[in-house]
């Protein structure tokens, strides 16, 4: 299984890894004052025969340490291929050789019997390395992996029309790991805020918080289904966004679309980065997450019929 739990291990300079973070962080324009970024607009609005309903479920938030520089979604049985490591909440086997049918024999950190894979790049701060290297697929990233403060998932509705069940083992993903080396491209979704400024959202740099307040990254993943695969040689295009008002094209399926919103406590003006490809130099833009739904369709069938009907449940 290509995944290693984080161990406290002598402390280690990152300085002396050229390829890697040293103390210095991202360049400074990575970062902007969380003040001077300009209030988003608003969501679009909720228009008759929108599905208004929320479902939530608590997954944990890693506290296990289990973390793998795989993606299976982007990269299926390339053992090591993101150079990076991700944290992982749910399906606790997730790993690059990872299949329909060992996902849904594993364990799950979430209840209900959600058996569903969900993770992201680690976030780092300059500091001793926390994280035991059993290869050298993430060693250009160094530095202390923060354990996230929280992680809240949530499937919403559409804004336009009610939702129809995602096919279990639904691929999904949002945003570039290669979104800085590719100019940004899929990069829109992916986005970074502060626990007491919510209004206001960044999407290319990483905010610098208030005393007091958590760094928050939000990941909006595309819900257009097209209704006949769970996956594509691209592995996005089986899926797609909805337009501005929230409209799904014509040929594809509103399905649940799944928020993830991970907070973390970060030191007063820490330089601090998430894991990434070499050549993406920590960039925000590579930020990305991914995701596959193992849940049994009763499950799945609860969650629709909480989002069409308006309610806010909690698994």
């Amino acid at each position: 299984m290509a995944f290693v739990a984080v161990a406290a291990l002598a402390a280690c300079s990152a300085s002396g890894d050229s390829g890697g973070m040293d103390d210095s962080g991202a360049p400074p324009a990575d970062y902007v004052d969380i003040s001077q970024v300009p209030v988003a607009p608003p969501v679009p609005a909720v228009q008759l025969g929108g599905s208004t309903g929320t479902w939530r479920i608590d997954c944990g938030r890693n506290m296990q340490g289990i973390h793998n520089s795989d993606n299976v979604v982007a990269d299926p049985g390339i053992v090591g291929g993101a150079h990076h490591f991700h944290d992982y909440v749910g399906n606790v086997s997730t790993n690059a050789l990872s299949t329909d049918q060992s996902l849904a024999a594993a364990a799950t950190t979430c209840p209900d019997d959600d058996k569903s894979t969900y993770y992201w790049p680690v976030l780092r701060e300059p500091g001793p390395d926390n994280a035991a290297r059993l290869d050298n697929s993430a060693d250009h990233n160094m530095g202390r992996i923060l354990v996230p403060d929280s992680v809240l998932l949530e499937y919403r509705g559409s804004p336009v029309s009610s939702v129809v069940p995602m096919p279990e083992f639904l691929r999904a993903s949002t945003g570039n790991p290669h979104g800085f080396s590719q100019g940004g491209v899929n990069s829109e979704h992916v986005q970074w805020t502060c626990s007491g400024t919510r209004d206001r959202i960044t999407r290319q740099q990483y905010p610098r918080c208030p005393q007091g307040q958590q760094v928050v990254r939000i990941f909006d993943f595309p819900n257009c289904w097209n209704g006949r695969t769970t996956d594509s040689p691209n592995h996005r295009a089986h899926l797609q966004f909805p337009d501005a008002a929230g409209a799904c094209p014509s040929d594809t399926f509103p399905v649940p679309q799944l928020r993830m919103e991970i907070s973390y406590t970060v030191t007063p003006g820490s330089n601090y980065t998430i894991d990434s490809f070499p050549e993406e130099l920590h960039s925000p833009i590579s930020d990305h997450g991914d995701y596959i739904d193992v849940m049994p369709d009763s499950l799945m069938d609860r969650v629709v019929a909480c989002i069409n009907s308006g309610q806010q449940c909690t698994a």
